[in-house]
């Protein structure tokens, strides 16, 4: 049994933490700050330290070199990245970056405890109070390094196409444009690049640029020196600079606005990072990998897109495809992530059953992977018994196919009726007298716009009223 110090002040979250890690075999100390982990404890006496960085009093990188060979792990929002990556070189295990998955973080810290608990062992019961034997893992295949990635898991000829160009790029210094449909996995694969890269040992630093506001975003990635903004008091290194040695990732470059975007072409031109408001720029060694939903090759036809950095950005190109491209994939994770929610949670494996997986392999996930895990989650919290079944997944069964072949040349031209666009032709028709356009477009998880815009493509006019 791993002793862990926990040091978080938000009780809600620190309370959930511990049950977590209980659940998972750790004997788990508290505490609400740095001054009373000192003061209550012998910081030396751990196995690991779990603390997030944004405390009263001493932020949680305080600790780094204060506990001995234990490793710190620490738990970091969006405000406090830098601070977290800074602790790394110093010292400090590794970070995450809120909000994280609990699988995420359970991975995490088996990786750095000393003799990890393999999947299987002791859980205790914490309803009970007692020390029980986990429920046996579920069989898994054997997977090859076809189907499946470091995180990112697909057999289709798609994703086997996508694994073959990470292996081929992650050993490059080039700059990546990854481009995909959102929810589609896009900071996975530049998690995958960045393991995968000689630049795993040090930090990958990524960047949502849509969720900084449009005044803060040149500060965020550049820095700024004192007085060169509103509010700087101090100097402040940007992400650029944070993730020096590493890997950056700007996901949805797209949104960056035309000043940000002349600031980045330079800093990939010359490798230089000059502070908002500095007279003197600074040389940073980083890895870019840039991501985007955008269709980038219109917005520099509109102009809304430096051309110059769009060329700059795809000197080496992933396109992830959309879950509705890999035939086969959604089944493969919804049961990738049955089986990893279930070891992160101590309970019993889930299984499918017949319905469930057809409807799984039949849905058109417009919200691709991200939709699948919300799907997967909801279904195994409200489960009761050891099978998941269609009512708890929220989707609806897939028609099925008539008795009777048609005729010949009855539907001459359609698609076949086992690809999305058969499926998609197949439920229109059977519901569009007793559903209206907006309850077919909700059970088929598109809008309106795009109910009508297939209509038109495939030839499915509206009923007459």
């Amino acid at each position: 049994m791993s002793r862990i110090l926990l040091v978080e002040d938000e009780v809600v979250i620190r309370t959930e933490l511990r049950r977590l890690l209980v659940r998972h075999g750790h004997d788990v100390i508290e505490a609400g700050s740095v001054e009373d982990a000192s003061a209550d404890h012998d910081l030396r006496a751990f196995d690991l330290v779990l603390a997030d960085v944004r405390l009263p009093g001493a932020p949680g990188t305080a600790l780094v070199g204060q506990c001995g060979g234990a490793p710190v792990v620490l738990m970091t929002s969006y405000a406090t990245v830098k601070a977290a990556v800074d602790a790394v070189k110093r010292g400090a295990a590794d970070y995450l970056s809120k909000p994280f998955d609990h699988a995420e973080l359970v991975a995490l810290l088996d990786h750095h405890l000393p003799g990890a608990r393999p999947a299987g062992s002791a859980l205790p019961d914490v309803a009970k109070g007692a020390s029980v034997p986990a429920p046996p893992a579920p069989p898994v295949p054997p997977t090859t390094e076809d189907d499946e990635l470091d995180g990112m898991v697909g057999g289709s000829a798609a994703m086997r196409e996508v694994f073959a160009r990470v292996r081929k790029v992650a050993p490059s210094e080039a700059t990546l444009l990854v481009l995909g449909e959102s929810g589609t996995g896009k900071e996975t694969l530049a998690r995958a690049v960045h393991r995968l890269s000689p630049r795993r040992q040090l930090a990958f630093v990524p960047v949502h640029c849509a969720a900084i506001p449009e005044g803060q975003i040149e500060g965020e990635l550049f820095g700024y020196e004192r007085g060169a903004v509103p509010g700087a008091i101090s100097a402040r290194a940007g992400l650029c600079e944070a993730a020096e040695g590493g890997t950056l990732l700007l996901d949805e470059v797209a949104e960056l606005p035309p000043k940000v975007q002349a600031r980045l072409l330079r800093f990939l031109q010359t490798g230089e990072v000059r502070r908002v408001g500095a007279t003197r720029a600074r040389r940073v060694d980083v890895r870019l990998i840039a991501a985007t939903r955008r269709d980038l090759v219109a917005m520099v036809r509109d102009g809304s897109f430096m051309s110059d950095l769009y060329f700059r950005l795809r000197v080496l190109e992933i396109r992830l495809p959309p879950l509705r491209e890999r035939p086969g994939d959604a089944l493969r994770l919804a049961e990738s992530l049955l089986r990893r929610r279930a070891w992160a949670m101590g309970r019993a494996p889930l299984t499918l059953t017949p319905e469930a997986r057809a409807a799984i392999a039949a849905a058109p996930w417009p919200g691709n992977i991200r939709e699948l895990e919300n799907a997967v989650h909801r279904a195994m919290v409200l489960a009761d018994a050891s099978e998941i079944g269609l009512e708890l997944l929220g989707l609806d069964a897939p028609p099925q196919p008539p008795l009777t072949a048609p005729a010949a040349d009855a539907h001459e031209g359609e698609p076949p009726s086992d690809s999305l666009e058969g499926y998609f032709r197949r439920f229109v028709l059977e519901h569009q007298h007793e559903l209206t356009e907006t309850e077919i477009a909700r059970r088929l998880g598109i809008s309106r716009k795009a109910l009508w815009e297939r209509r038109q493509r495939l030839g499915i006019p509206r009923p007459r009223s």
